[in-house]
């Protein structure tokens, strides 16, 4: 099996060098997954992609001209795969599960660190400044937190929360048992904390924008670990401005895919709303590390690599992404075998 492993850091190539053998080699490139870059696949079976990889449907005929009969997406999401297009060309493969206990944590990490202004703080006493003056936080308990999204993350968030004696209530087109649900206006309207947990798709698009941002309670903090569209980052920062929403914590961004995982510490960024959102005293933002755990890079490698084994030798695999049914992760019939 030959792979051409796309967009990859050294923390990947040290997550996945244990799978390479005498049966399978792995071409790791730097570079994204792009119309121009797509002929650095010729001659392998499979790629390997990550979430600013883009596999639309030129990107997909070409691969398939290249001989290239499986994309394994290296995430959970994959709004940036042209599923629908791809069916009966090339086979799609997802990790749906790699560590929602990372994701979850860090949405946790970034709330406490703005709320008690870790980051200020850490800031101060590095210069010696011992001053609490600004640093005034609030409890955590009892507040109300909206939860948009109830799937693995967003249960492991709520579970979180409750461990600080907050109040829950959610969202979600698919409702678990034992959640307090909601509608989306009523948890924007109730929520001191909202937390996004939910795919991108076309009916999440901008689930935040100038419509919604009115309807928040004032001084909300609001909490994105999951796709960076869900919010309209316009709306967001006029939402600060105004003085609306009261932080934001962001380890997403809508325009992240020229942005995010590179070092541009020397350079100009020309995103003049993220720059402007980061110059802001009350947004964190982080370059979407939420999945970065030593435990969620081991099980990514994990399934991402079983994923292609499955294809190859003929199995079925219940990691396929299939638009057979139409209904792409619940397709009805078993995996027992491939989609097509």
């Amino acid at each position: 099996m030959k792979i051409a492993f796309f967009d990859s850091k050294p923390y990947d190539i040290e997550a996945f060098e244990k799978y390479i053998d005498d049966k399978i080699k792995i071409k790791f490139f730097e570079t994204k997954l792009t119309e121009d870059t797509a002929e650095l696949a010729a001659g392998c079976d499979a790629a390997i992609v990550f979430v600013n990889d883009t596999v639309n449907a030129a990107i997909i005929d070409r691969l398939c001209a290249l001989g290239v009969k499986a994309v394994a997406l290296r995430c959970a999401g994959y709004n940036n795969v042209d599923i629908k297009y791809a069916y009966k060309k090339i086979h799609i493969f997802h990790v749906p599960a790699y560590s929602p206990y990372a994701v979850a944590e860090h949405a946790a990490a970034m709330l406490l660190t703005s709320v008690r202004r870790v980051h200020k703080a850490y800031n101060r006493t590095r210069e010696f400044n011992f001053s609490l003056n600004g640093l005034t936080g609030f409890d955590l308990h009892g507040k109300t937190v909206g939860v948009v999204g109830t799937g693995k993350i967003g249960k492991v968030f709520i579970n979180i929360c409750k461990g600080f004696g907050m109040k829950v209530i959610a969202y979600d087109k698919f409702p678990a048992e034992g959640i307090n649900y909601v509608s989306l206006n009523e948890l924007f309207k109730e929520s001191d904390i909202i937390s996004f947990h939910c795919p991108l798709t076309k009916e999440t698009v901008h689930m935040l924008d100038k419509d919604t941002v009115g309807l928040l309670k004032k001084g909300v903090i609001i909490i994105n670990t999951s796709r960076g569209a869900l919010i309209d980052a316009e709306a967001l920062l006029e939402g600060i401005k105004s003085r609306k929403i009261g932080a934001a914590c962001l380890d997403v961004y809508e325009e992240e895919a020229d942005i995010f995982f590179e070092d541009y510490s020397g350079h100009i960024l020309d995103d003049d709303v993220l720059a402007r959102l980061i110059s802001m005293p009350n947004v964190i933002v982080t370059s979407h590390q939420a999945f970065l755990t030593k435990e969620a890079l081991s099980n990514i490698a994990e399934t991402t690599m079983g994923n292609l084994k499955k294809f190859f030798e003929n199995a079925g695999c219940e990691n396929e992404l299939c638009y057979r049914c139409g209904n792409i992760e619940s397709c009805k019939k078993t995996r027992s075998k491939k989609c097509f």
